[in-house]
C-alpha cells in the first residue's frame, strides 16, 4: 500500500504544483520590481518545486572543450535492454583527433539515474570515448520482462563491455563497484577478449566489513526479511511496470534527506530569498541541483534486496563466496588489468578502507597495474564531481588509463 499511498498523494497535490508553476512563470515575465509580487513569484517558485520527478533529466552535454577547440556532443543509443541502455556521448567531427580510448561508467543504481553521474562523464569526454549506463525506472518495465537481480546487473556490464568491444577501460562509481569487480573477474576467468583494459572503483562499498558508516549499521540493523516486508512495494496504476515489485526511489531520498533535512530546509529557503531579491543565477544554481536530486529511480526488488543482503550484511566478494549465475566470482582470475581504486577522506557513505580493499582481493594483478588514492578533503559526492575531482582526482585516473593502454 506504500507505493498506492503516495502515488494518491501525488495525484492529489499535482494540480495545485502545477498552478503555482505557472502563476511564477508568468509573474516573472512582468519582470516587475514591486517587492510583493516578486515574494508571491518565488514563494510559487518553491512550492512547484516541492515534488519528486520519475522521468530521467537530461544530460545536457553538448559540447566540451579539447584544447583550443570546441567540439560538439551527441547522444547516440549502441544497445537498449529492458532495464538499461548503453548510451555513447559521441563528438562530432571529431575523426582528426589522436586516439581517445573507451570508458565504460558504469553508474549506480539506487535511487537516481545516471545523470547524477553527468559531470564526471563531462571531465572524461576531454580525453577518452564515454559510454555509460543509462538505468531505466523499474516502475516502467513492463512484467513481460522478468526480474532484475544483482546477477542481471554484472550481466549488462559484460554486455555492454562486449558491445563497444575489446580495449575498453571500466569506472565504476559507488554501489557498482562490487558489480564491476565481479564482471572483471568472470570475464579474466573466461579469456573474454573485451575484459576490461583498466578497472577504476571509486567510493565503492567492496568491503563494509572495514571502517561501518551509519548507512553500513542502518543496512546491519534489521535482517533481510524486515527489508522485504516494509521497504518493497507493488507498482501501481498506471505505469507499465503495474504490480512489479520494487524499491521505490522516494523511499530511498526520504532516507537521504533524513540524514540532514535542515540543510535541505535551508536550501529552499535560500531559493526564496535569491529570487525575492532579484538574485537569478544563485538561485538556479540550486534549483539546477534539485531538479537532479529530486528526480527518483526505482529499483527491481530483486536488486535491492540482493545488494542490501549481499554487499552490506553478508560481504559475499570479500569473503569469496559471491556467485554469478552459481558460479563463485573468483577476482583472484583477474590479471592483465589494472586496478585503481578512490577514496574520500571524509566519506561518511562508503568510508576509507572498503574501496581500496579490492586491492588485495586481486592478488594476481602486478604492483606496477595498481594504484590507490585518497583524496583529502571531500566526502562521497567530491571523489566523482566537484572541483577536486576535476584538478586532482580525473589526473590520476586519466594517467592510469592511459598508461594501461597498451
Amino acid at each position: 500500500m506504500l507505493y498506492q499511498a503516495y502515488q494518491l498523494q501525488s495525484d492529489l497535490v499535482s494540480p495545485l504544483r502545477l498552478a503555482a508553476q505557472h502563476l511564477s512563470a508568468s509573474l516573472w515575465l512582468q519582470k516587475t520590481e514591486r517587492t510583493m509580487v516578486r515574494k508571491v513569484a518565488a514563494a510559487c517558485d518553491v512550492l512547484s518545486r516541492l515534488r519528486l520527478t520519475h522521468t530521467r533529466p537530461p544530460y545536457n552535454i553538448h559540447s566540451v572543450m579539447l584544447g583550443e577547440r570546441e567540439v560538439a556532443v551527441v547522444e547516440e543509443t549502441l544497445l537498449t535492454l529492458p532495464f538499461g541502455t548503453l548510451l555513447r556521448f559521441r563528438k562530432v567531427g571529431a575523426d582528426d583527433l589522436p586516439f581517445q580510448p573507451p570508458v565504460l561508467l558504469a553508474a549506480p543504481l539506487s535511487g537516481h539515474f545516471a545523470t547524477l553521474l553527468r559531470e564526471s562523464a563531462r571531465t572524461l569526454l576531454q580525453d577518452h570515448d564515454v559510454y555509460i549506463t543509462d538505468w531505466h525506472n523499474a516502475r516502467d518495465v513492463s512484467l513481460l520482462h522478468g526480474g532484475f537481480s544483482l546477477d542481471d546487473y554484472v550481466s549488462y556490464l559484460m554486455r555492454f563491455t562486449e558491445t563497444i568491444g575489446p580495449g575498453v577501460h571500466m569506472v565504476a562509481v559507488c554501489q557498482p563497484c562490487v558489480a564491476a569487480l565481479a564482471a572483471t573477474a568472470v570475464m579474466a576467468e573466461d579469456d573474454n577478449p573485451a575484459q576490461p583494459r583498466s578497472l577504476t572503483l571509486m567510493a565503492g562499498p567492496v568491503d563494509c566489513r572495514v571502517n561501518p558508516t551509519e548507512v553500513n549499521k542502518l543496512a546491519t540493523s534489521q535482517p533481510i526479511e524486515w527489508f522485504e516486508k516494509n521497504l518493497i512495494s507493488h507498482v501501481p496504476l498506471p505505469h507499465a511496470g503495474f504490480m512489479r515489485r520494487v524499491y521505490p526511489g522516494f523511499v530511498q531520498l526520504s532516507a537521504f534527506i533524513s540524514m540532514n533535512p535542515e540543510r535541505h530546509k535551508q536550501s529552499f529557503r535560500n531559493i526564496y530569498e535569491h529570487l525575492e531579491h532579484g538574485r537569478l543565477e544563485e538561485a538556479a544554481t540550486i534549483q539546477d541541483f534539485y531538479e537532479e536530486y529530486l528526480a527518483v529511480n526505482d529499483l527491481p526488488a530483486e536488486f535491492y534486496l540482493e545488494t542490501v543482503e549481499k554487499v552490506f550484511q553478508t560481504y559475499d566478494l570479500p569473503r569469496g563466496v559471491l556467485t554469478y549465475q552459481g558460479r563463485t566470482v573468483n577476482p583472484a582470475a583477474i590479471r592483465r588489468t589494472a586496478l585503481m581504486t578512490v577514496e574520500g577522506e571524509r566519506d561518511d557513505i562508503c568510508a576509507v578502507g572498503q574501496t581500496v580493499a579490492a586491492q588485495d582481493l586481486c592478488p594476481n594483478v602486478r604492483p606496477y597495474l595498481k594504484t590507490h588514492h585518497i583524496q583529502t578533503g571531500v566526502g562521497h559526492y567530491g571523489v566523482f564531481s566537484g572541483r577536486r575531482w576535476n584538478q586532482q582526482i580525473y589526473p590520476r585516473v586519466r594517467d592510469m588509463i592511459h598508461a594501461s593502454m597498451g
